[in-house]
């Protein structure tokens, strides 16, 4: 049995409920490009809305994170991961939690009581140091030495300016060394590797600055899977364990060389095939491009492929396809999408490595143009970076290249320009996401709301089969994705904005209802994906309009949302549509 199964199994035995992963490309969360955390999907309920299976809970999902992405190639870094989460929402807090981990950690995992330590809140002139959870960690033997107290940079969740519900967490670590414990635990020491973090969401930050405690509390816990499964197998480097033991051969296989040697390369490619193959077989459909998500995605096949080139594999075999098949054979029973994207995860690993191909032989004729019209025998930062830029040359094929020429590199200018360049794409890409749960405001519920509308709407005025395909929404404006096969009619835009706005001003009640999942199909309840949702949902009804399978939050009446405007209807993807909306404030005398 691995450990997804040891976890899930240990949880559902403490009356937890074991909820299905969400999709990689989060629903109705404008905040980040991709879910990065287990309880990402889960913030609807954490802020107080009732969950389906209750206030016990337990998953593994599957995540993203790209603002690490150039750090990717050495023995711990990830683009995609798998977070192994268990959730109290009012139920159970600290005295439990901890004694759940405790349990799983030295019962079902057998690590011995040593080589664990732990940290907590030290407290501050605004919160009281976090001796409850260090307590409960004495009572069950962890020694006062291998407990240390830390500020809010390293255990307090989100932070302390964050207003809104926060709290102390307490992390556990492992140590990962064959050398004598030492006698004290030191957080600084990196033999002590941090496995799994308990969040203790216990106050509130009021708008005074103030804190203080909330009436209802929950457990948000984290446990990296990759990371517990190469310390469980003794290795230091995750790449060598039974997690990418299958990727990594397969790839040895097509570069005919072995990990050794080349394992920065191979743990490139192995990590971003991953990745693609988890982004392209999710349900929300996203193609490489040069926005978003789909910008990401092109990102990472690309550096695989500029890392296969490096091992000598013959980009014009199958090689990309050789490996998703191994990754999509490895996770399809967790996974069950992979298997049914499969044709689309392939097709298009191969479309984008081919387009690329091209853009890297217009980056070689470029390069030719640009040695001709060097006068000093130097290659500025501009150019290099250029070159890196648009056509997708690393620094070492440009330095390369040129020393061929007798042809110097400005190296320093090129990291300069990267460096800025490494910055923006991580402010980008880890968007406005902080950990918290202060990014669904009054203007998101209504948004949210408007989205059902505006479905039900381009049913009437479409087509009856228009379906969602995702929606992104801020506080300022929707934009909702639906499957349409023409550009929208300027007759069918203004009949779908004023049947919305006619629901608006009917000021249609919306309610919710909890139900299997198999009668809320039945009685016509519309879902976007229906794999992630539990055997028992949540179904929002509008009036007699909408019916939909969804988690939250939304208003309680139509009359709440304003004037409904769109402001622009463009193509997306093939086969795909996409509406930009806002919601005016109704003026009295309209």
């Amino acid at each position: 049995m691995n450990l997804r199964e040891l976890y899930i199994n240990f949880f559902v035995s403490k009356n937890h409920k074991q909820i299905p992963s969400a999709p990689v490309v989060p629903e109705n969360d404008p905040s980040v490009l991709f879910n990065t955390a287990g309880m990402q999907p889960l913030i609807p309920y954490l802020k107080g809305e009732k969950h389906p299976y209750g206030t016990r809970l337990c998953d593994y999902q599957k995540c993203i994170r790209t603002n690490d992405l150039d750090e990717v190639g050495d023995k711990t870094h990830h683009t995609f991961f798998e977070m192994l989460g268990n959730w109290s929402l009012g139920d159970y807090f600290k005295e439990e939690s901890i004694s759940y981990s405790f349990e799983f950690l030295t019962k079902v995992l057998n690590i011995p009581i040593e080589k664990l330590a732990v940290t907590v809140f030290k407290g501050n002139n605004l919160v009281k140091a976090d001796e409850e959870s260090a307590n409960y960690w004495k009572k069950l033997g962890i020694k006062e030495e291998n407990i240390a107290y830390l500020g809010e940079d390293n255990n307090w969740w989100p932070n302390m300016d964050m207003i809104g519900p926060c709290g102390p967490d307490t992390e556990i670590f492992y140590f990962r060394s064959n050398d004598k414990v030492p006698d004290k635990f030191d957080p600084n020491d990196n033999r002590w590797v941090e496995i799994w973090n308990n969040v203790f969401m216990q106050y509130n930050h009021n708008e005074d600055g103030s804190f203080s405690e909330l009436p209802k509390k929950n457990v948000d816990t984290g446990m990296g899977l990759e990371r517990v499964v190469a310390v469980l197998e003794g290795v230091d480097d995750n790449y060598k364990s039974s997690i990418w033991k299958n990727i990594i051969k397969t790839i040895e296989e097509v570069s005919n060389k072995p990990y050794e040697g080349n394992e920065e390369s191979m743990r490139i490619i192995a990590d971003h095939i991953k990745a693609a193959v988890f982004i392209l077989g999710d349900e929300a459909q996203i193609k490489p491009s040069n926005t978003d998500q789909g910008y990401i995605l092109r990102r990472l096949i690309r550096r695989a492929i500029r890392h296969a080139k490096k091992l000598d594999i013959d980009i014009n075999s199958n090689f990309e396809e050789k490996i998703a098949i191994c990754i999509i054979e490895d996770f399809k029973k967790y996974y069950t999408e992979l298997s049914k994207n499969k044709d689309i995860i392939i097709e298009e690993l191969r479309k984008e490595k081919e387009k690329f191909n091209k853009t890297l032989e217009k980056g070689l004729k470029e390069f030719e143009k640009i040695i001709k019209n060097i006068n000093d025998n130097k290659l500025n930062k501009d150019l290099a970076f250029k070159l890196y830029d648009t056509y997708g040359f690393p620094l070492e094929l440009t330095c390369e290249l040129a020393n061929e020429k007798g042809i110097q590199v400005d190296i320093d200018g090129f990291k300069e320009k990267f460096k800025a360049h490494q910055e923006l794409s991580r402010k980008s890409s880890s968007g406005k996401f902080k950990g918290g749960l202060a990014s669904t405001g009054d203007m998101e519920v209504k948004y949210h709301t408007a989205t059902h509308l505006l479905n039900a709407a381009l049913k009437i005025t479409v087509n009856k089969d228009v379906h969602q395909k995702g929606s992104n929404i801020t506080s300022e404006r929707m934009r909702f994705d639906f499957s349409c096969d023409h550009k929208l009619t300027e007759e069918e835009k203004e009949n779908t904005q004023n049947l919305v706005n006619k629901w608006i001003k009917d000021s249609l009640d919306v309610t919710k209802e909890e139900m299997s999942k198999e009668d809320a199909i039945k009685t016509g309840a519309e879902c976007m994906f229906i794999d992630r949702y539990p055997s028992i949902v949540t179904v929002y009804s509008i009036g007699d309009v909408s019916k939909e399978l969804c988690g939250g939050p939304h208003v309680k009446n139509t009359s709440e949302l304003g004037k409904f405007k769109i402001i622009k209807e463009e193509a997306s993807s093939s086969g795909v549509r996409r509406i930009k909306a806002i919601l005016e404030e109704e003026k009295e005398n309209e």
